[in-house]
């Protein structure tokens, strides 16, 4: 198979955790191509946003349509959308794309920084009704009006468990053939910035390769834990993830082509050193 082409419809992280930025190591780590429509800039680092500004709606659209009217799409990633009019423009270009889209809906950054506003919040009914997969966590679920509003809304909902209490996390994932609870164990760390754009990210790319819903969400939980696992424990909050799980790709590279006796010596010699 190709290899899947994954859009990714969110904000920019200035300190690399969250936001694009982590989709796009997600993406690319899971063996998918990352393409992004950018709808807003935070200043942010691990001890929160400072400042935010969106895109012109016209803007994000327009990322959209360069990419899909060359490249293509396998899937859809959407996370933080900036602006209610960036909403409700998201929802109309995406209508009847038939491609598989994953909901991630972005209210409030790991660090407690607010990255929605109310009109923006009441703009999500179009987009969890038109995903095929919506990915909230506890708080945002509760600010969505709960599960019983949300579920009927939702052709799939993942129902993300880390904000409650416990030693073992539950992610719950409701489909119209019933509910399948995936636990995992809780790591003690404060290194988890872009955990849900990650999870999000993580889903997409394995829809855009062809798995099941449910099969793509324990990937993708799988994927979270290890990033977490290997986080590089950098910034003074809250750090972001591990996504090359403290590998550098490069230099596997580098290796298997030095043991093949392919590697030039003298480049070979530097990287070695």
């Amino acid at each position: 198979m190709a290899i899947p082409r994954i859009l990714v419809i969110a904000g920019s992280d200035s300190g690399g955790g969250a936001g694009i930025q982590a989709d796009i190591k997600t993406v690319t780590m899971l063996g998918g191509h990352a393409m992004t429509a950018i709808t807003a800039i935070t200043a942010q680092n691990t001890l929160g946003v400072t400042a935010v500004e969106a895109l012109s709606p016209e803007m994000v659209v327009a990322q959209v349509d360069a990419c899909v009217s060359d490249i293509g799409v396998d899937a859809v990633k959407i996370g933080m959308l900036g602006s209610a009019a960036i909403a409700e423009a998201v929802a109309d270009r995406l209508t009847d794309i038939g491609v598989p889209v994953v909901f991630d809906p972005v209210m409030v950054s790991t660090s407690g920084s607010a990255l929605a506003d109310g009109a923006t919040v009441a703009a999500f009914e179009r987009l969890m009704a038109l995903a095929t997969l919506t990915t909230p966590n506890l708080p945002e679920l509760a600010a969505l009006g709960g599960l019983d509003a949300v579920r009927p809304k939702c052709a799939n909902l993942l129902v993300k468990g880390g904000h409650a209490d416990g030693d073992e996390i539950a992610d719950v994932l409701h489909t119209p053939c019933g509910n399948r609870t995936f636990r995992s164990p809780r790591i003690d760390t404060v290194h988890t910035h872009g955990t849900g754009c990650t999870l999000a990210s993580a889903i997409a790319t394995g829809l855009g390769e062809g798995l099941p819903v449910d099969l793509a969400v324990e990937q993708g939980i799988a994927f979270v834990q290890q990033a977490i696992a290997h986080a590089p424990k950098i910034g003074r909050g809250n750090g972001p993830l591990g996504h090359a799980m403290g590998r550098v790709p490069f230099y596997d590279t580098l290796a298997a082509l030095d043991a093949d006796g392919r590697c030039a010596a003298d480049f070979a010699a530097k990287w070695s050193a």
